[in-house]
């Protein structure tokens, strides 16, 4: 079996940066990403398909994530490698090619980033309903735009930057349906003064919306939305006022993914108030609970490409100093300018929070669909709840709700935000979904062949 120093676990900006610092120190590293190609979700495509002009939405992080790219091309990077099971031994089991195969690491950096946060609405599930997340990746691996009348619902900074990108590409969305708690922004005021330490967020979003409003889209503030339809998406209901629609895309923010570090047994989490979701405890460093597990990035709490590709940087370095490769002084001295400039990147993060805390679930209805691969509704949950079910994992047992191809990754923060809801409970008191190897889907003839080698 190989062994190698380090194995990095995603391509996106936190681990193209620690690739890029991991050979900086002279460590021998093996990168692997599920994806065909380096950038994550974030840079997904850049240099290759995904070239926008200049003082194009996005075009300044696109020309951030080539130069990651960029700077991590001396480390031995697999793509299309799917990794599936982690032993407390070290060594590491993925995926590629058909073939399964497996390394020994000393040490084990984990970048998953982060997932798109299910906004379970009715007719959610129709053909014509998706994430905006999923249509920007659409837009820049393949060039796919939308076509008819496109309608943006939810919050977050997403909705603004793809609406304006689709302006950009000279496809008009029909609407923006804003349905972010009223009386917000005058909450968010606080946080203002540590936004302004990276103003350039600040004024990037403002930017985005100035082109919107500019462009005559109309923006409505709504409560109530549905999808609406027998066979696909026909319409949309704002506030109970049906509107003609081809498209409906969602959005309510992103979580860290957490699927890998949950299923690692002594991997502490912790519940992030502010974002509403589970993530693993992590020293300033990127350390886990676990001796030589770190994180880095948005896998480990919500914070933007820039904080991530700072972090995948700190986070090698720590690795240099578990490897023998830097002394704690040596660590210190190169961290530290990172360290303050995540810091200031860090700055706009509460704004950000508290401007667009997550959608509370107990306006979702009781035949709205929570657990799409098993089909369960949120009037199913609460039944269960009603019967006894103290948890997402119990509610296995009753729905099979995160049992599904997904294995949770989609509808577990909606299961979990409403069985606290319905509980009456706060939702950090609620366990979160287990998970077990594989996280991913590996055939009998894959495991076979490994065993056999």
């Amino acid at each position: 079996m190989r062994e190698v120093p380090l194995l990095i676990l995603g391509a996106g900006p936190a681990g193209l940066a620690a690739a890029a610092e991991a050979a900086a120190q002279g460590i021998e590293a093996l990168l692997l990403d599920e994806n065909g190609a380096p950038g994550g979700q974030v840079h997904r495509a850049v240099g290759g398909f995904y070239r926008p002009e200049r003082g194009a939405p996005g075009a300044a992080q696109a020309a951030e994530g080539l130069a990651l790219i960029r700077a991590a091309s001396g480390t031995e990077c697999r793509y299309g490698a799917t990794l599936w099971a982690i032993q407390e031994d070290g060594v590491v089991s993925w995926s590629e090619g058909g073939e399964a195969r497996q390394a020994l690491a000393s040490i084990l950096l984990l970048c998953p980033g982060a997932t798109e946060r299910a906004m379970p609405i009715p007719g959610w599930t129709l053909p014509g309903v998706m994430g905006a997340g999923a249509a920007q990746i659409l837009m820049k691996s393949a060039g796919l735009l939308p076509e008819g009348k496109v309608w943006l619902a939810g919050q977050g900074p997403l909705i603004w930057l793809y609406a304006a990108q689709l302006l950009d590409k000279g496809v008009r969305p029909a609407g923006i349906i804003d349905l972010s708690p009223p009386g917000l922004p005058w909450r968010a005021l606080p946080h203002l003064p540590l936004a302004l330490r990276a103003p350039g967020y600040l004024a990037k979003g403002a930017g985005w919306m100035w082109r919107i409003r500019q462009a005559g889209i109309p923006v409505i503030r709504a409560r109530e939305l549905a999808a609406l339809g027998q066979d696909r998406l026909t319409g949309v209901s704002i506030d109970g006022v049906e509107h003609p629609a081809d498209l409906l895309l969602l959005h309510d923010g992103v979580v860290p993914n957490t699927q890998v570090t949950r299923a690692l047994p002594g991997c502490a989490h912790a519940w992030d108030q502010a974002q509403a979701c589970f993530r693993p405890v992590l020293d300033e460093w990127g350390n886990t609970s676990l001796v030589g597990l770190l994180v880095a990035g948005d896998g480990g709490g919500i914070g933007g490409a820039r904080v991530a590709a700072l972090s995948g940087r700190i986070a090698a370095l720590e690795a240099a100093r578990w490897l023998g490769r830097l002394t704690v002084e040596q660590r210190d001295a190169l961290a530290g300018p990172l360290v303050h400039r995540r810091s200031a990147e860090l700055g706009p993060r509460g704004l950000l929070d508290a401007l667009y805390p997550p959608l509370p679930m107990a306006r979702v209805a009781d035949e709205t669909v929570i657990c799409r691969c098993e089909e369960v509704t949120a009037g199913r949950v609460r039944a269960a709840v009603a019967l006894g079910a103290q948890g997402p994992n119990q509610l296995k047992a009753f729905l099979r709700a995160g049992m599904g191809a997904c294995q949770g990754r989609v509808c577990g923060p909606a299961v979990h935000a409403l069985m606290a809801e319905a509980r009456g409970v706060a939702p950090e008191g609620l366990e979160p979904l287990r998970t077990r190897f594989p996280t991913k889907p590996v055939t009998v003839g894959e495991m076979a062949g490994l065993a056999g080698g």
